[in-house]
């Protein structure tokens, strides 16, 4: 019998209670609160899980909840400009059931692939201080240890790089040297890391992040745990 899904709801159940840093909980707790666009909604405003299939082979990691994505709806990668570039790919290559992600309760399931970021927390311009980061780096530590059958991570962008990285050193691999490149990997012990720039309107819209190199790298991700 898999309990696997036990200490993980516990673990999320404390997460989402946690108040560690004063900034990150007052911009969480008011940003977007005179918003028209979401006027009469109730956003999440508390630390964001992480979401999927936490037994799987592959780790998707992001950098932070965005404003009107994961502080508002609750879940990581849900709601915002972000998500529909990233899970519409997902889809397309087979990772997730639907082309989108709208909010917590839509039904979607990502197959063999759980979606995460280092920190829980909307920071302000999505870039967290280091004491925040270093507060909140436990929670995501105990989502990489949780995934007995990683295989395969895709960091989105220089910071969930470097956030992985710095977990396999901290578990005693070499990781001295290993660069971030565009839809290339890196090897740290049996994982692979695969790089991609971030799916951010920015990146997008200003053609640093295509969708032709983006569904390549998904392509040799998914072929990654093929030969696994």
């Amino acid at each position: 019998m898999d309990n696997s899904s036990e200490p993980m709801e516990k673990f999320n159940s404390n997460l989402v209670k946690c108040r560690k840093c004063p900034r990150l909980v007052d911009f969480r707790e008011t940003v977007l609160s005179d918003s028209k666009k979401y006027a009469g909604e109730e956003f999440w405003r508390k630390p964001v899980p992480g979401y999927g299939d936490i037994n799987g082979m592959i780790l998707i990691v992001g950098l932070a909840p965005a404003a009107s994505g994961g502080n508002r709806t609750g879940r990581v990668f849900t709601g915002d400009k972000s998500s529909d570039f990233l899970v519409s790919s997902l889809y397309e290559v087979g990772f997730s059931s639907k082309p989108e992600s709208l909010r917590r309760d839509d039904g979607l399931i990502y197959y063999n692939t759980y979606i995460t970021a280092p920190v829980k927390c909307v920071p302000p311009d999505n870039i967290p201080l280091p004491e925040e980061i270093r507060k909140c780096a436990p929670y995501f530590h105990f989502e990489l240890k949780a995934m007995k059958n990683l295989r395969t991570v895709l960091a989105l962008g220089q910071f969930a790089f470097r956030a992985v990285l710095n977990y396999y050193s901290l578990m005693g691999i070499n990781t001295r040297g290993l660069k971030f490149k565009n839809g290339e990997y890196v090897t740290a012990g049996n994982v692979k890391i695969f790089c991609a720039f971030h799916p951010s309107p920015r990146n997008v819209n200003t053609g640093k992040l295509t969708r032709e190199s983006f569904m390549e790298t998904l392509r040799k991700v998914k072929d990654s745990t093929r030969t696994a």
